[in-house]
């Protein structure tokens, strides 16, 4: 299928569509389904190929294919985020539309934040940070993974954090562990000291501990450092 268009029609998308159904990998589908846990329907199409899809649309009248934002498949949201991932100008449009529609982890992680605007984006965090659907609030988080070098960041992210305290969504708190051990790798000392007076729920703790524990980035030494803030 010609991927690069100047136009994008609905009988296009639907064209698409059967392109993707034509790549789906049988024997990968329910294992796929597990991982990523989505009820979504799923091709199980390697992500290289989804990349490959998503920079052959952007090249191309990208922005008449996002209007229709054909999400028929977890696949499509791979494919999508890749193309949200490169859009310079109008990118919080898209993903204020994208963010609402998807059901799982993957979708969320695949995005990346490189090279925005900090101030805009931190503010964008707090923004999805407080919405009441899961994988919004997870993608909230995830936009902070992009400020976890710039110590002028640090002690903002760390009152976020305070702030979810209350945090019941498994799937949140698993992003929180994670972005706090890349705090860890990236701004040891400050997040040792918020280790030792913080407000997170036991659970993120713990998992940020065994998260640090397992990373090959940070040293023996420091990882039996860490269990002294089990709880």
């Amino acid at each position: 299928m010609e991927l690069t268009r100047k136009n994008w029609s609905k009988k296009d998308i639907n064209t698409f569509n059967l392109y993707l159904e034509s790549l789906k990998n049988e024997n990968k589908i329910e294992w796929t389904k597990r991982i990523v846990n989505t009820n979504m329907k799923v091709l199980a199409i390697k992500t290289p190929i989804l990349k490959k899809i998503a920079n052959e649309i952007y090249k191309g009248n990208y922005i008449e294919f996002l209007s229709f934002m054909p999400l028929d498949y977890y696949e499509s949201t791979i494919i999508i985020a890749n193309i949200i991932n490169k859009i310079k100008n109008n990118k919080k449009y898209y993903l204020d539309i994208y963010s609402r529609k998807i059901d799982n982890w993957a979708s969320c992680d695949v995005l990346n934040f490189n090279n925005v605007n900090k101030e805009e984006y931190y503010n964008i965090s707090l923004e999805y940070i407080k919405s009441k659907e899961t994988f919004v609030r997870r993608i909230g988080i995830k936009i902070l993974f992009s400020f976890v070098k710039d110590c002028n960041y640090t002690d903002k992210i760390f009152a976020i954090l305070d702030k979810l305290y209350n945090e019941n969504e498994y799937y949140v708190n698993m992003i929180m562990a994670w972005l706090l051990c890349e705090l860890f790798i990236y701004q040891r000392e400050k997040t040792l000291n918020y280790l030792k007076d913080n407000k997170l729920n036991s659970f993120v703790i713990n998992k940020t501990l065994s998260k640090c524990r397992d990373s090959y980035r940070i040293n023996n030494e420091d990882k039996q450092l860490l269990l002294n803030y089990k709880r």
